[in-house]
């Protein structure tokens, strides 16, 4: 079920960023699409890498940290090794930055420009445990159309 969920989104997704070649704009109408359609968030958008930190992007949901340093908290983890970071419990995440108390699970996934991470796509819950394998699945799908999308 949520296969076919991500697939749609994913289609909705590439309709919405065809012909989009500005990051902040593409980045801005992506952070809204997925605010919009997954339930239980608190926030949903990305972190540009500029240099050895993070900054924010465009984004939805409650004010966030503005910077965050290569390889700290979950989104610098996912930055810097270059992999995905689903974490069940952010509160036991060794180092994790809590920009809003809120939060308790959390997924972010690098954005590629070839091999090179260039952002990061941050999506906070207020509830334990919100993503699973399904949704990591379907979230780098979706990911990488928007890399394909912006960056072929």
């Amino acid at each position: 079920m949520k296969t076919e969920f991500y697939q749609k989104l994913n289609r909705q997704a590439q309709a919405l960023l065809e012909g989009e070649d500005d990051l902040i704009a593409a980045m801005a109408n992506f952070s809204a699409l997925l605010n919009d359609n997954l339930a239980d968030l608190n926030w949903a958008g990305f972190y540009i890498k500029r240099g050895d930190q993070l900054v924010l992007g465009p984004f939805q949901g409650k004010v966030a940290c503005t910077r965050i340093a290569m390889g700290k908290g979950v989104c610098g983890t996912a930055a810097a090794l270059n992999t995905t970071q689903r974490v069940a419990d952010v509160h036991a995440f060794d180092g994790h930055i809590a920009c809003d108390s809120a939060s308790n699970s959390e997924i972010v996934i690098p954005v590629r420009q070839g091999e090179e991470v260039v952002a990061v796509l941050d999506i906070d819950s207020p509830l334990l445990n919100r993503f699973d394998e399904d949704d990591q699945i379907g979230l780098e799908m979706m990911v990488k159309s928007f890399e394909s999308g912006l960056f072929a």
